[in-house]
C-alpha cells in the first residue's frame, strides 16, 4: 500500500532571490523527514512588486495554505505591522525573517540572529569580541548586531549609508544590552583602528551588489570579519581579508541555520542539523563552506 505523507507548503519573499538555496535546504530537509514539503520563491522582482504589496502577499500565502513564509530584504521590518504575535526575541531586534501562518495567526519569529551566532561559533570558535564595528543597520543588521551583543560584545560601532537607521539601530541595541557600549561610528577607519572584529551586513557582495563596504586598505591582521552575504560563499569582502591576514566566516552559517530554525517553526519537526549542513556544503561547492557539524 503507498502510504500518504503530509503536504506543507512554504515561501520566501524578498527581491532578487531566485538563486536563494533556502528552497532547496527546505524541501531535501522535509524529503528526508518523509514529509512533503513544497518551498516557493516570492520574489518582488520577478512579479514587479514591492514591499508595499506585502500584505497582499502574505495574505495570498494564507488563501493557498502556507504553513509559514521567510522574509528577507528588504521586507523583514516592514513585516511587523503585519502580524498578530510577535516573538520576544523578534521584538527585541525589530526584524521579523520567520513567519508561522496558523489558524488565522500570523506569528513572527527570528531565526537570523541565532543563525549568525551558530555559523559565527563554528567558524570563529575564539573569536575577540571586545570591540566590533558593523556595517549595515538594516534587517540582517539587527539580527547581526543583536546576536554579537548576544554573545557577549562589549562594544559595538555601527554605520549605515543611512544615519538615521544607524542611529535607531544603536539605540534599540543600547536598551537591550545595557552593559554593553553600543554607539553610532562616522569615522570607519578611526574605529576600525581599534576594532577586534567587523560584520558586514547589507548586500554588497551579492552576485547583483558586487562590491566591497569600505576600502582594503582599512582591513588589518588583528580583525576578523564576518559576512551575512552567501552567494557568493567568498565575496570580494571575504577575499581582500584573508589577503590581509584576518581570520574570516563567511555567509554560510547564518544561511544554514536560519533555515534550521524556520524549518523546525514551520514543521514541528526536528531538523537534522548534520544533513543540512552536508546539503548546504554540497549546493554550494566547489566553495569554501567547511562547518564543524557540532559546536
Amino acid at each position: 500500500m503507498t502510504q500518504t505523507r503530509d503536504i506543507l507548503r512554504a515561501g520566501l519573499i524578498g527581491f532578487g532571490i531566485q538563486r536563494s538555496l533556502t528552497p532547496a535546504m527546505h524541501m531535501r530537509e522535509g524529503e528526508a523527514q518523509g514529509v512533503d514539503y513544497r518551498y516557493d520563491l516570492i520574489d518582488l522582482n520577478e512579479r514587479k512588486l514591492g514591499p508595499d504589496d506585502l500584505e497582499m502577499l502574505v495574505a495570498e500565502a494564507e488563501a493557498q495554505g502556507f504553513c509559514g513564509l521567510n522574509i528577507t530584504y528588504p521586507c523583514k521590518q516592514k513585516i511587523l505591522p503585519l502580524l498578530t504575535e510577535i516573538s520576544e526575541d523578534a521584538r527585541k531586534l525589530g526584524a521579523v525573517n520567520t513567519v508561522v501562518l496558523r489558524n488565522g495567526r500570523r506569528m513572527g519569529h527570528n531565526t537570523d540572529w541565532w543563525g549568525f551566532a551558530e555559523g559565527f561559533k563554528r567558524q570563529l570558535p575564539d573569536a575577540d569580541l571586545s570591540a566590533v564595528v558593523q556595517i549595515g543597520a538594516g534587517g540582517a543588521g539587527a539580527a547581526t548586531a543583536y546576536a554579537v551583543l548576544a554573545m557577549g560584545a562589549r562594544s559595538l560601532a555601527v554605520l549605515d549609508i543611512d544615519p538615521n537607521k544607524a542611529s535607531d539601530l544603536a539605540s534599540l541595541m543600547a536598551r537591550n544590552f545595557p552593559e554593553a557600549s553600543v554607539t553610532v561610528a562616522t569615522d570607519l577607519q578611526a574605529v576600525l583602528d581599534g576594532a577586534t572584529g567587523l560584520v558586514h551586513a547589507t548586500p554588497m557582495g551579492m552576485d547583483k551588489h558586487p562590491g566591497m563596504p569600505l576600502p582594503a586598505e582599512l582591513l588589518h591582521p588583528g580583525l576578523w570579519v564576518a559576512e551575512v552575504v552567501y552567494f557568493p560563499l567568498e565575496t570580494a569582502l571575504l577575499q581582500a581579508a584573508r589577503q590581509r591576514g584576518c581570520r574570516v566566516a563567511n555567509g554560510g552559517g547564518m544561511a544554514v541555520f536560519q533555515a534550521v530554525g524556520a524549518f523546525s517553526l514551520f514543521t514541528g519537526l526536528e531538523p537534522d542539523v548534520r544533513r543540512m549542513l552536508r546539503h548546504f556544503a554540497d549546493l554550494t561547492q566547489p566553495g569554501p563552506l567547511r562547518l564543524p557539524e557540532t559546536a
